[in-house]
């Protein structure tokens, strides 16, 4: 396992504490590059663009906020920014004006000063203790439903409706599609194309387990009447317990699902998805609920992304622990490290705008000295070992330059290719170029 050290990071200003899953990173101005989301527990929701270290903008909600996503959750064919808090108080922002006044008048910095521009566009209640979210398209329908995990283990499955009039702007409501009681705690949401293709929604289970929640829309789920149909252990859940390594029954557990195998043919059909514990396990698995590999380390990891860290069209999976350690693993099993120098109170990857004008890979920390970190094109040209003989070959200049000193074919037959010489020249390459 060989260690990294980026160094390139942009630091930002943060006074307040947030909950795990209040911090995404998503395109919430719908200008084609990606901003970080961070909502805190004082109702605060931040939004940081490029490398400024101030919020771009800010924005006040009701309550303790739980968790941000950014989406198309109204169908829209544009992302809103969604915040929800432990109280159960829905949230929903369109940034895509204020993105507009802040090119209008050059300022990388916007706020309106009119307290209307500072609401959010459309706010409802929903049932309290939110834990976790998810703006996905879950049934295949082509629309996006919103997916909320609660502490009490349930989850429920929300579609934006509007009135067929079509009215102003934020006049719609969440109507609830259905309601799931799992039998241990959500940690996590994800969506993964099963053996058909066709999404299956994901919920990770206690002691590296998972559970696929059938959405079986009746009637009388997506009725709008404000009445919940109750919901009861196994009923269209299909629980998976993963084999190998006995696990603690009760150890938290982390998933993310729909990783790119490198095409969308290929990725389209019997998804990949990971599993990550606290205890330390992780693994990779495919919808056919095959065991491509298991890994196990000696942090605590709490936090499960992926990336494409090489550029090929592979997600790589990202797992970050709570002492800042950080493992990234591809899909051979090819393990690298990365250890940020504080205790981590929040993680999240993906693509990120910052020095270059464009999104790049990036890794997000949040510390306990209220502090956010991202460190910006977190690239590799590798994942695999490799040796200098072989790096050298691959570029066209090579032989050229050989030629140009003197080393031809007459250098290469008086030393043989199991000669010594060739030997010493073909060693491991410490790090990365």
């Amino acid at each position: 396992m060989r260690s990294l050290n980026y160094v390139q990071r942009v630091s930002l200003d943060f006074t307040g504490t947030l909950f795990p899953h209040a911090i995404c990173l998503g395109d919430a101005d719908n200008d084609s590059l990606n901003e970080l989301v961070v909502g805190d527990t004082n109702g605060k929701l931040l939004v940081y663009k490029n490398d400024d270290s101030k919020p771009w903008v800010t924005r006040t909600c009701v309550g303790m906020l739980t968790c941000v996503a950014v989406g198309d959750v109204c169908n829209k064919g544009k992302n809103f920014v969604v915040a929800v808090g432990a109280e159960g108080w829905f949230h929903l922002f369109d940034l895509t004006a204020v993105a507009a006044a802040s090119k209008a008048d050059s300022s990388s910095q916007h706020e309106f000063t009119s307290s209307e521009d500072q609401k959010p566009l459309f706010t409802q209640h929903i049932p309290a203790n939110t834990k976790v979210i998810l703006i996905s398209d879950i049934d295949g329908d082509g629309r996006s439903e919103l997916v909320v995990g609660y502490t009490d283990r349930v989850v429920r499955a929300f579609r934006w409706e509007e009135p067929a009039d079509g009215a102003e702007p934020g006049s719609g409501q969440l109507v609830l599609l259905k309601k799931w009681l799992l039998e241990g705690q959500v940690d996590s949401l994800s969506v993964n194309p099963g053996p058909e293709g066709l999404p299956e929604l994901m919920v990770s289970q206690p002691g590296c387990g998972y559970a696929i929640l059938l959405c079986s829309w009746t009637q009388q789920d997506s009725s709008g009447s404000g009445e919940e149909a109750p919901a009861t252990p196994g009923r269209d859940v299909v629980l998976h317990l993963t084999t190998g390594r006995i696990h603690n029954k009760n150890v938290s557990t982390h998933l993310i699902g729909s990783i790119s195998k490198g095409s969308k043919e290929e990725s389209s059909t019997c998804g990949l998805f990971a599993l990550c514990t606290l205890d330390g396990t992780l693994k990779l698995m495919d919808s056919s609920e095959q065991l491509l590999w298991s890994v196990q380390v000696d942090h605590q990891l709490f936090a499960l992304q992926k990336l494409d860290v090489t550029g090929d069209g592979r997600e790589e999976v990202v797992a970050c622990a709570w002492d800042g350690q950080t493992y990234i693993i591809d899909h051979n099993r090819t393990v690298v490290r990365f250890q940020f120098d504080e205790n981590v109170n929040a993680f999240c990857a993906g693509q990120y705008t910052c020095k270059e004008g464009k999104n790049s890979p990036c890794l997000v920390y949040v510390s306990f000295n209220h502090k956010i970190y991202i460190y910006w094109k977190v690239e590799l040209e590798r994942m695999e070992s490799t040796n200098m003989l072989r790096v050298l070959e691959e570029k066209p200049e090579f032989s050229s330059h050989l030629k140009a000193l003197g080393v031809g074919e007459s250098t290469n037959q008086e030393f043989p290719a199991d000669s010594s010489v060739n030997n010493s020249a073909s060693g491991p390459v410490v790090g990365f170029l």
